[in-house]
């Protein structure tokens, strides 16, 4: 068999043996494939579509009646819908709204709120709290539910939801009452599968003004309305822009930190490379998130869908849509001049910057960030990916050395805390995160998550003045880990799942990262290669194993909240090509590639 060495100079024995385990070809062979499937399959455009409808009142529904009946002059109006249950319950709902607001269940007036008021709802990391609340007795079956609203001309809008879980973890599957028109018999189901409420008016002003709709619901009449006799109609139904070919982990454009990852990795991947093709993703990714925002602020502020395309590029509170997905727009500030939409880049990236010193919160006494998500405030391993590596590229991007300075002194003591809230020294790993109201409780050994921490370390070593006051721990901390991890590598070269329990699926992010991080020690010598290239080796070998020749990456685990229970990441879905795993093998191909040539 004939083996082509496409990079000059011999690259040694390991080189062959790589190339050999890998299918005969090299690691950056391999991880082309996958870069090559991404320009084939990325569409990087919006589709119009109608609102997607929930029929389960678990989270946010609102009527707009602005939209519907217009504004600017004083008036009230009404929407009806019904919320049916299997059995006789108790359900806490929370409100928010313009102006006075008056609520029926069943002909019970359960809430009722006067005065001019604007719309508070107070948006935290992945979830809404609303200053309104009030109880609903819901008996079996279907019940009735009317909302008046009141305007004063300006805003007009009234929102409902239950109260947010902030993403907790829960034991068992919740019940939540069904919301919609499809059990009222004068509806057709047509008009129910378009809209969850009826609406009706405007009326003359005036929330203690009994009108007809409090008094009997009646289909096929008219009412004497403010201006004209009005009748039931559905809400104004907005068309919107949603991404394209969605699977169940998502796509691979959405602005989130793993689509930013893969763009990150597509510019090195062109630097490696000198193929064009990649770094043109890249920017494409990077191109259409920014010119896009104008677009998904109206969809957000607009028209309130606050759960639309790429929303959380707008405002957001939490790292995992804010530094992290920045990461190829810095790094492209870094590595090109005069570009397409370099101001646009540099706006949001100065935002970005400000927003990592000043923004995000830190846990009590400490340098590192931290979460409210699911209880206030939890530690989140996986933060030391989702901002650290952004500390790191702005003090690279800062031209200004005191800003250099504070931004790496920044990213080096974060690697420092975050280690005192999760690295549990007993099993020489990090728990997934730590409460910090519990500190005593332990959560399990997430491989992904374990992953994020050496990640981010490697980062900061490659970055960091080696006479930097924190260099030397956190390369103290990065060998620990290191030597750790070796321990749990099972035989055919991947880490499990949960990495401590070997009934847990082998898995291919986690494994990526480790190699990845491994192969950078082995590289730049902060790893005894004689020790720790059969562990690249081994891990590559099993990452490689899973890369089809179309670029499809199987055995990615899905994004995962925190718990304290393992079984619930013993049972984690797995799927093909998700970007959470897809671009970690990106860069375990480069750095294993590096490694290789460095030889």
């Amino acid at each position: 068999m004939k083996m082509i060495i496409r990079r000059g100079a011999a690259i040694g024995v390991l080189a062959l043996l790589l190339a050999w385990t890998a299918g005969a070809q090299q690691p950056v062979d391999k991880i082309k494939k996958i870069g090559d499937k991404l320009i084939r399959e990325t569409p990087f455009a919006y589709r119009l579509i109608l609102p997607g409808r929930n029929p389960w009142f678990n989270n946010l529904h609102f009527v707009d009646f602005g939209r519907t009946f217009g504004k600017g002059k004083a008036a009230v109006a009404y929407a009806y819908t019904q919320l049916t249950f299997p059995r006789d319950t108790v359900i806490t709902l929370e409100a928010a709204h313009n102006d006075a607001c008056k609520i029926w269940c069943n002909g019970s007036l359960v809430y009722a709120k006067k005065g001019n008021q604007d719309i508070e709802i107070k948006r935290d990391e992945r979830s809404m709290t609303m200053p309104g609340a009030f109880t609903l007795h819901l008996k079996k079956g279907s019940n009735d539910l009317l909302i008046k609203s009141a305007t004063s001309g300006k805003e007009w809008c009234v929102f409902l939801q239950p109260p947010s879980e902030k993403d907790a973890v829960a034991a068992g599957p919740r019940a939540y009452p069904e919301i919609g028109l499809k059990e009222v018999k004068q509806v057709d189901k047509s008009v129910s599968q378009l809209a969850d409420w009826l609406v009706i008016g405007p009326f003359a002003p005036g929330i203690d003004t009994a009108r007809m709709p409090e008094k009997e619901i009646r289909f096929g009449t008219m009412y004497p309305g403010l201006a004209t006799a009005v009748t039931w109609t559905i809400p104004k139904t907005e068309v919107l822009g949603d991404v394209i070919g969605a699977k169940e982990w998502g796509t691979t454009y959405q602005w989130n930190y793993h689509n930013g990852g893969v763009a990150w990795a597509m510019q090195q991947l062109g630097e490696l490379t000198g193929e064009k093709q990649y770094n043109q993703w890249a920017a494409n990714f990077c191109d259409f998130q920014m010119e896009g925002m104008p677009f998904v602020d109206y969809q957000v502020n607009g028209l309130r869908a606050y759960n639309s395309a790429n929303a959380m590029v707008i405002n957001s509170r939490l790292l995992d849509f804010t530094l992290a997905p920045s990461l190829p727009l810095i790094y492209r500030l870094r590595k090109e001049n005069g570009f397409k939409n370099e101001n646009l880049y540099k706006t949001y990236i100065g935002k970005m910057m400000h927003y990592a010193q000043t923004g995000q919160i830190r846990s009590e006494g400490y340098t590192n960030y931290t979460r409210t998500t699911p209880e206030e405030y939890t530690v989140w391993v996986d933060d030391m990916f989702m901002g650290i590596p952004f500390l790191v590229q702005a003090g690279l991007y800062a031209a200004d050395p005191a800003q250099k300075k504070a931004f790496f002194n920044d990213a080096a003591s974060q690697v420092l805390d975050f280690s005192k809230h999760v690295w549990d020294k007993g099993a020489q790993l990090y728990m997934h995160a730590n409460y910090s109201q519990r500190p005593q409780v332990k959560l399990p050994y997430w491989s992904r998550a374990n992953g994020w921490a050496i990640w981010a370390m490697t980062e900061v070593l490659m970055a960091l003045p080696r006479d930097h006051p924190k260099y030397k721990d956190i390369l103290a901390l990065y060998r620990t880990f290191s030597n750790s991890l070796i321990r749990y590598q099972a035989p055919e070269g991947f880490w499990h799942n949960v990495i401590n329990r070997n009934d847990s699926p082998v898995e291919v992010s986690g494994t990526a990262i480790f190699t990845m991080a491994m192969a950078r020690g082995v590289r730049l010598g902060w790893l005894d290669r004689k020790r720790f290239t059969p562990v690249v080796e081994k891990g590559w070998k099993a990452v490689a194993s899973e890369i089809e020749e179309d670029g499809t990456v199987h055995k990615i685990c899905i994004g995962t909240m925190c718990s304290t229970d393992v079984d619930y990441y013993m049972q984690r879905p797995f799927f093909d090509n998700d970007t959470h795993g897809s671009f970690a093998v990106i860069f375990a191909g480069m750095e294993v590639q590096k490694m290789m040539d460095a030889r």
